[in-house]
């Protein structure tokens, strides 16, 4: 798997449960919900700021 240039910096259980859910760039993360992600095997509370950040800075934020 490559990363893509996009995400911040995340554990690789992480980037693997983001690409095995068919999540290919940030902004596709504006269109789910938090709570959808740490159930994603391989996520974790620690890897929501920087997601979190990383959608901020671009003018969007997790679907509420």
């Amino acid at each position: 798997m490559s990363k893509s240039a996009d995400w911040p910096k995340l554990s690789q259980p992480a980037l693997r449960a983001l690409a095995n859910a068919g999540y290919t760039h940030l902004e596709q993360l504006a269109q789910t919900t938090e709570s959808e992600l740490l159930a994603l095997h391989g996520m974790g509370p620690k890897s929501m700021e920087p997601l979190r950040q990383a959608l901020a800075e671009r003018g969007l934020s997790f679907r509420t």
